[in-house]
């Protein structure tokens, strides 16, 4: 009879904790954020809990860090041009208990925010300056953004432009101009190089002009000649001269 006691115990224990109890494992990239009675408790860290589940919730959340598409929009620049640009973002949540309950939808909390620094930025600039500093303007994005997000719980890892559209037309403008910058830098290029050589000859002609005997040698030089080292100039034209005299008539 005892021992038939202690089975109903058991049994009876077994049924309370399975209809008033939870087993809830947090894993090591989760945070479980625990209500009573409708009001945060505490933030859970990993392990196992029971949890009485008559007064109890248990919220889990993924702490692990994201990477987002964001979709591209159209903005307007300062210049009245439309730009369709798409946004490569990184993210993890550093407070669960503000991300759950500060906002109702804390991903598209923060793609809003980030979208409005966006127009903010792109609205103020013109195209052309977008489009050269494309790496200025991320961080500036980043910057800017950063503290937003923070107030709902979540640490911004990066924000970066992926890709810059315009619409039909404006695209072939922009090819023709990006066309015609490279055709000017190859003809700027070009000038550089005959005004290189002409200031070569130049240094040449007044080297020339201060050393005539220069010439002289070349000219030997060239012929293949042999070319006397330390001898004046006059001595070799006149020993040329008398060794044609001196050569018998035929």
């Amino acid at each position: 009879m005892f021992i038939g006691l202690i089975i109903s115990i058991v049994i009876v224990g077994s049924l309370i904790r399975m209809l008033f109890f939870e087993k809830i494992t947090i894993f090591e990239y989760e945070r479980g954020v625990r209500y009573l009675k409708g009001r945060f408790y505490k933030l859970l860290e990993p392990g196992v809990y029971w949890l009485f589940t008559y007064n109890s919730k248990v919220v889990k959340i993924d702490i692990r860090p994201r990477v987002v598409t964001l979709p591209g929009q159209e903005i307007l620049s300062s210049d009245n041009i439309t730009l369709k640009i798409t946004l490569l973002a990184q993210y993890e949540i550093a407070d669960p208990v503000i991300t759950l309950n500060k906002v109702k939808d804390f991903e598209e909390t923060a793609y809003a925010f980030i979208q409005i620094v966006l127009r903010e930025i792109v609205g103020s600039v013109k195209v052309d300056e977008f489009l050269q500093d494309r790496r200025g303007y991320s961080k500036k994005l980043f910057e800017e953004t950063e503290p937003k997000v923070k107030e709902i719980g979540l640490r911004l890892l990066s924000v970066d432009i992926k890709d810059i559209m315009f619409p039909g037309e404006l695209k072939k403008v922009f090819a023709q101009v990006i066309q015609a910058q490279k055709e000017g830098l190859a003809v700027l290029e070009k000038a550089r190089g005959e005004s290189a050589a002409l200031r070569h000859l130049a240094n040449v002609s007044k080297i020339i002009e201060d050393n005539p005997g220069l010439m002289q040698l070349r000219v030997l030089q060239s012929s293949g000649n042999t070319i006397v080292m330390g001898v004046p100039t006059e001595t070799i034209s006149s020993t040329g001269r008398k060794n044609e005299q001196q050569k018998p008539t035929q």
